[in-house]
């Protein structure tokens, strides 16, 4: 049952990508350009009281560019922006407070903008973690490539659309009593990292600031690698003193196909698939037995449906191939999963299509029963 809840939530966060998140250095639409869209605070103390940041708007284009407003996640952040419009060339500006009373845990606070000519909202967001007593870099950044620290090896990029790059940052820290060169090997096609600043002074922290760019050759669920270099050296990552990995960071990113120039009638001429059932129901079976998921869709649209990629969250799984579908026809395809090794009770299975119709650009199939 856990499982399923956490996959449940997954899914959730993948039905929630229709909303716009910025990346650092985001261009929007056309007409506006962020400095930035997250801001990281680290570590902090809850003495240390409210915390404040700005974020700044360039306007791109060629008319006048105006904030409508601003919402915020919950009431423990305050934000003002700018109310007049903003010229071609100009900027404006969108600041944040966060009280920093909710107690000694992480926090991420989102802020969603409404601006004038961007049909969807751009989300920017405010993050860290807060402290009830001072801790030592070493506990906080538990995971050491030599004497660089951080939280985690696995980080979280985002969604993109393609023709956009994604970007997000994290906190690392130098561990020694003298600086660090950080540098990166192995780094996957369309990924960028960096640390800033770079030396990394002794005992201090920097971020290190990462890129996805879209591919056309690259759709779905990814992920993307990158290996450390400490002053000119690789290490396998440890964690309180064990081997703890391969040595690489894995960032996650999801890409799917941008719609944002499409007219109004090249929306209704679209493709759209209908599918006969969301889901698919094997019933109780003992572990070990193969599930053959049958898929049955419909394109009601008026072009024909592609699926850019299709991808299933079971250890061992294939699928077979899926066709494109001409408007008016139907077409099917099969998931075959390999229940060998699952856990037993509820199991739920995500099957997450990247697809060539703006109304469903992602559709989200299940595969449920019960495992013996």
């Amino acid at each position: 049952m856990k499982n399923l809840y956490r996959t449940a939530f997954a899914v959730m966060t993948i039905l929630l990508s229709g909303i716009r998140i910025a990346a650092a250095q985001e261009k929007v639409a056309g007409i506006a350009e962020f400095d930035k869209t997250v801001h990281d605070f680290g570590d902090v103390m809850i003495s240390d009281g409210p915390l404040s940041c700005t974020f700044n708007v360039k306007n791109i284009s060629a008319k006048p560019m105006l904030i409508h407003s601003v919402v915020t996640s919950c009431g423990c952040t305050g934000v003002k922006w700018t109310r007049e419009p903003v010229m071609p060339g100009e900027s404006g500006s969108i600041s944040a407070v966060y009280t920093n009373d909710e107690g000694p845990y992480p926090f991420d606070k989102s802020l969603t903008v409404y601006i004038s000519g961007i049909g969807k909202p751009v989300i920017l967001r405010i993050r860290g973690i807060s402290h009830e007593k001072q801790l030592s870099l070493e506990e906080m950044y538990p995971v050491r490539f030599g004497s660089l620290g951080m939280k985690s090896t696995r980080l979280k990029c985002g969604n993109l659309e393609q023709g956009e790059s994604r970007s997000d940052e994290t906190v690392v820290a130098n561990l020694s009593s003298s600086e660090i060169n950080v540098s990166f090997a192995d780094v996957s096609p369309f990924l960028s990292v960096k640390v800033v600043p770079n030396p990394v002074p002794a005992r201090s922290t920097a971020k290190m600031q990462f890129t996805v760019t879209s591919d056309r050759s690259i759709w779905g669920k990814n992920m993307y690698y990158a290996t450390p270099v400490v002053n000119g050296r690789e290490y396998i990552s440890e964690e309180n003193g064990k081997k703890s990995g391969s040595g690489k960071l894995e960032i996650y990113a999801f890409t799917k196909e941008n719609f944002a120039s499409m007219t109004a009638e090249e929306r209704d001429k679209a493709s759209r698939p209908m599918f006969d059932s969301s889901s698919f129901t094997f019933g109780k079976i003992k572990a070990g037995t193969p599930v053959d998921a049958v898929f049955t869709f419909k394109n009601i649209g008026k072009s024909d449906f592609k699926v850019f990629k299709a991808d299933v969250d079971a250890a061992s799984y294939s699928i077979g191939s899926i066709p494109v579908v001409k408007c008016g026809f139907e077409g099917s395809f099969t998931v075959h999963v390999d229940t060998t090794g699952m856990p037993a009770g509820e199991t739920l299975v995500t099957v997450t299509l990247t697809t060539n119709s703006p109304s469903r650009p992602i559709v989200n199939l299940f595969i449920t029963g019960y495992i013996e």
